[in-house]
């Protein structure tokens, strides 16, 4: 269960993500706030999971209530302008929501909480085998939980929204970042090797000048990110990155 807030200061838009929090049945409403101050009492005071909050509001916006907070919660921005999205995304918000908010578009972005908070929980939870990082995910795709080996997986490619995870079998699209899937795959196998791919560096079949080749397939390596790789490739012992 994921316990939550609204944080708004039109009785209206509380109201509406009140009715849309009820259908949802994984979502646990704990207040509804009508201010930051009344916000950040709550939040000091019980264990909030996801805040809902909106961005203009009397004497402090909810951008400046989210910069202060020092353990930062999920979040999911609720605005009626488009302005404030991309200082919303460096803040590593869930979603940006635009009012008047359709329940379909919310439900996408409670989704979207609620497969993190998943994987928040997997990476707290050592396995037997990888101590801090499991050695499968599950992932939503289809209206199903997808067990996903990462051994199985080759490349991983951001679609804005969505990421299409290349396994063993076919490409898997779900609903997650690649920022996030960088923090909880086991940084000793995958790397970022541009800001659109993941790679498994077992997976990797040769380097090129700007190139990496998976299962026949060319990946970009961008600049920001070729150091790094070179670095870990260097340090690996001869033999242990093979042709699949």
């Amino acid at each position: 269960m994921i316990s939550c807030i609204i944080v708004d200061d039109e009785p209206l838009a509380l109201n509406l993500m009140e009715d849309n929090i009820k259908k949802v049945p994984f979502l646990k409403l704990i207040k509804k706030c009508n201010s930051v101050t009344e916000a950040l009492k709550v939040y000091n005071n019980e264990k909030i999971d996801l805040i809902f909050l909106d961005i203009e509001m009397p004497d402090i916006s909810g951008i400046q209530f989210l910069k202060s907070l020092k353990t930062k919660p999920m979040v999911i921005l609720i605005t009626a302008y488009e302005k404030y999205a991309m200082e919303g995304f460096e803040l590593d918000v869930i979603d940006y929501l635009l009012k008047p908010v359709s329940f379909d578009r919310f439900l996408k972005a409670v989704y979207k909480a609620y497969e993190y908070f998943g994987f928040i929980n997997i990476k707290s939870q050592p396995h037997e085998n990888t101590g801090v990082y499991c050695d499968y995910l599950f992932v939503k795709s289809d209206h199903k939980l997808i067990k996903v080996n990462t051994n199985d997986i080759l490349y991983i490619e951001g679609l804005k929204d969505y990421v299409k995870i290349f396994a063993a079998e076919k490409p898997i699209f779900t609903l997650l970042s690649l920022k996030y899937l960088e923090e909880i795959l086991s940084p000793k196998i995958f790397i970022r090797v541009h800001r659109s791919y993941i790679i498994s560096i077992p997976k990797i079949e040769f380097i090129g000048k700007s190139k990496i080749n998976i299962a026949g397939v060319s990946i970009p390596i961008s600049d920001n990110y070729r150091e790094r790789l070179f670095n870990i490739i260097k340090n690996i012992p001869q033999g242990d990155i093979e042709a699949e």
